[in-house]
């Protein structure tokens, strides 16, 4: 397994190694203490997936302390590009985006720590979503940023005249209106 650090501090690219043989492959998609090693030491307690079709933009998400979440995420079907947004409040790189084209082909995972609001659009005709929370999810403490916030200026890699958003989504507030992380 290999790890690469990102222009974000604390936000991780991982790739799996993975064991290919003529009955097909084989790859361990967690193992608690090898993530120790790698610097990743939350506790995962929740487990999420989600099927999209192409052109669906799910986010800018993320959840308020206490409820913040830190996330593992990678793709089982498909071809996602995933966004992250740095929202620490007095982080040097407070406002960044880091995007990472994740698929069942090239089986990368991301870290994502607390404070990232988070997103992605689906690239191919369909994906599945797989995603591990270190912190339960609560409907009083989200929180996100609109998709299309010109400060942020974000390249989804789709026509967005052809984006599929949830009403909820398309409501969120600009960047800088939304609720900042504050660890």
């Amino acid at each position: 397994m290999q790890v690469r650090s990102t222009p974000i501090d604390g936000l991780l690219v991982i790739t799996p190694k993975i064991f290919h043989d003529d009955r097909g492959y084989f790859f361990e998609t967690y193992h608690v203490e090898k993530y120790k090693q790698l610097g990743i030491s939350n506790d995962f307690i929740q487990d999420n997936e989600a099927r999209s079709v192409q052109n669906v933009v799910r986010g800018l998400h993320y959840q308020l302390p206490p409820f913040a979440q830190a996330k593992l995420v990678r793709v089982i079907e498909g071809s996602v590009l995933d966004i992250a947004v740095d929202i620490r409040e007095g982080s040097a790189t407070y406002g960044q985006v880091y995007a990472l084209e994740i698929s069942a082909e090239n089986k990368l995972q991301m870290y994502i720590p607390r404070g990232f609001a988070h997103g992605y659009a689906v690239l191919s005709p369909t994906a599945i979503f797989s995603y591990k929370c270190d912190a339960q999810y609560s409907k009083s403490h989200e929180a996100g940023i609109k998709l299309d916030d010109p400060t942020l200026n974000i390249d989804w890699k789709i026509d967005f005249s052809k984006a599929i958003i949830s009403e909820k989504d398309m409501i969120l507030p600009q960047f800088g209106f939304h609720s900042p992380y504050k660890p």
